[in-house]
């Protein structure tokens, strides 16, 4: 199955692309995880927030596929632990064979982002930095991934 990480913001610190590459070359067992990064909009001290959010989401949007769950990371979303992470991807490949999860820049999601999006998840009610999240998820699936593989990495 592949999982499309599709994150606002270029040009992470090499311990964020490092770490990244780490979980993604770790992932098997039929998963396969790509990271889309799409060019974040250009904030001023009086940007506004909205265009902000709204000039990512029409980048993103370029990269969603008609066929794909879209899942919204977002701090509003559902909480989920890791096994339920893990049913969730086994639900996912059995029924749709591609999931899409979108990170916003550093206002978050925009609106439409969010409508658009079937699922909503939430890593934590805590602000993490949008870059840090990319390690975070590639992290969460692997242990997920290696849930449904019977691996001893989760010991629960």
């Amino acid at each position: 199955m592949r999982i499309d990480l599709i994150a606002a913001g270029v040009k992470p610190p090499a311990w964020v692309r490092e770490a990244f590459a780490e979980y993604q070359k770790r992932i098997g067992g039929g998963f396969h995880l790509e990271l889309v990064e799409v060019a974040p909009a250009k904030r001023t001290k009086s940007g506004n927030v909205a265009a902000c959010q709204a000039e990512e989401w029409e980048r993103i949007q370029r990269h969603i596929a008609g066929d794909a769950e879209v899942v919204a990371l977002e701090v509003g979303g559902h909480s989920w632990s890791t096994a339920i992470l893990s049913r969730k991807l086994q639900d996912w490949r059995d029924r749709v064979g591609r999931v899409q999860m979108i990170i916003g820049g550093p206002d978050g999601l925009d609106p439409a982002c969010l409508a658009a999006a079937r699922v909503h998840w939430s890593l934590s009610a805590l602000t993490f930095p949008h870059m840090l999240v990319r390690v975070m998820v590639a992290e969460q699936l692997y242990r997920a991934i290696s849930m449904l593989h019977k691996h001893p990495y989760h010991r629960g």
